[in-house]
């Protein structure tokens, strides 16, 4: 039995190709998982790195506006209501008539606004005046009608009485 059992290097070679299919099988299974989480992992780095661009961008912004902080303060502190332009005497006239005018044009500039915001409704209501002379137009006829009608009336009364 030892000597039917001997290994031959046909044998021996046969099971190293063996080996090696199931290998390369192993790997043809695991390659495409190895890819995907290996795209997955390059695209979450591609997002991160937008990301840290994008926060940058901010950080760089908000480090330009401290900078600025104090003049901003300044800025915002002071009151700008109190601050008055000095007028000449002579110009006081103008400027009341100026102001006046100024009162007339918001005034009018209202008025401006409401026909401009009508405008979009120019249409609907031209339908409804256009429906309203049709029916305005046979409310006269009809009158017209009922007029002959009493005219008529009134005359055969007449004959009645006259009779």
């Amino acid at each position: 039995l030892d000597l039917t059992c001997r290994r031959t290097p046909c044998f021996a070679k046969f099971s190293e190709m063996e080996e090696m299919v199931n290998m390369e099988a192993e790997i043809n299974e695991v390659q495409p998982l190895l890819l995907s989480v290996m795209m997955g992992s390059t695209l979450r780095f591609y997002l991160i790195g937008k990301k840290c661009e994008i926060l940058q961008d901010m950080n760089r912004h908000l480090e330009a506006i401290l900078k600025e902080k104090r003049a901003l303060r300044k800025r915002l502190i002071k009151h700008r209501c109190q601050d008055s332009l000095p007028i000449e005497a002579t110009f006081h006239k103008c400027i009341v008539e100026l102001l006046t005018e100024a009162v007339t044009f918001i005034e009018k500039l209202e008025s401006h606004l409401q026909s401009v915001r009508s405008i979009p409704q120019i249409p609907h209501v031209m339908k409804n005046m256009d429906t309203t002379l049709s029916k305005t137009e046979v409310l006269m006829i009809e009158l017209e009608e009922l007029t002959e009608q009493i005219l008529k009336w009134e005359e055969l009364q007449k004959e009645v009485y006259s009779n």
